[in-house]
């Protein structure tokens, strides 16, 4: 059975304490010395050498006030779609039927058709919508009133 060296021989922790005040990278030191980021970071820790702030500034600062949670954004383009389907105006859409005529499979979609599926993915009668898709968006204006729900008063007070 062969005798394994050590990792941290006493030349490769000298070696490290030099490399790390001379404010070498993880990587560079690691490739100097021949051992992996993970065990320079893992052998800086258990020496207590770090780099930036003290225990006792972050002490200090994690004692400060939280900053306050910034509101999520809609994403613009989400924000587009839903401007186009109910307007900029608040009053309340009507949804009407959405039409089957159009169902197709997979292999017959095109880019102006919606592709809300219908069913269950491997069921014998799984299709997609099929109806007409407004430019740009892949659901026609039926199923994109369910895909693109506008805030209601709930959700928009968690946010």
């Amino acid at each position: 059975m062969p005798v394994l060296s050590p990792t941290w021989t006493d030349e490769r922790i000298e070696l490290l304490k030099q490399h790390f005040e001379a404010g070498l990278s993880c990587r560079e030191i690691a490739a100097d010395i021949g051992v992996s980021r993970n065990a320079v970071i893992g052998k800086l820790s258990r020496l207590n050498l770090t780099r930036g702030r003290t225990v006792d500034d972050r002490k200090v600062q994690d004692k400060g006030l939280a900053p306050a949670r910034m509101r999520k954004a809609v994403p613009r383009l989400q924000y587009e779609m839903l401007a186009t389907l109910y307007g900029e105006t608040d009053a309340p859409v009507v949804a009407g039927p959405i039409d089957e005529a159009n169902r197709c499979s997979l292999l017959e979609l095109s880019e102006n058709r919606c592709r809300w599926p219908i069913s269950t993915p491997g069921a014998a009668d799984f299709c997609f919508c099929g109806n007409t898709a407004p430019d740009g968006q892949p659901y026609c204006a039926g199923h994109s009133r369910l895909a693109y729900r506008p805030p209601t008063r709930g959700r928009a007070m968690r946010a």
